[in-house]
């Protein structure tokens, strides 16, 4: 349990850490799932459809996190936020 407010956020950052590359990997999921539904059931007017719509929200999933990744190690490298220590994915962390 965090004592104090500073606590509280790298417990929120952390937690973030931990998220962001789980929710990287199901949107990547989903259009991987919605290439193959597109594929596999051409035939199917209906689930066709279905797998253009999962191609279109998993590549906007992954538009969405890696832009959030990309603003993150913006804030981290460029304008001095390091000392705060934000959560980056492993080929982003710098050795101190």
């Amino acid at each position: 349990m965090p004592r104090t407010f500073a606590e509280l956020i790298e417990v929120f950052l952390r937690l973030i850490g931990l998220l962001l590359p789980l929710l990287i990997a199901l949107a990547f999921l989903v259009f991987v799932w919605g290439i193959a539904k597109f594929i596999a059931r051409s035939e199917d007017s209906k689930s066709h459809e279905e797998g253009k719509s999962l191609i279109k929200w998993g590549l906007v999933g992954l538009f969405v996190m890696l832009s959030f990744m990309g603003i993150i190690r913006l804030f981290y490298e460029d304008i001095g936020f390091s000392r705060f220590g934000l959560p980056l994915l492993p080929p982003y962390h710098i050795a101190k």
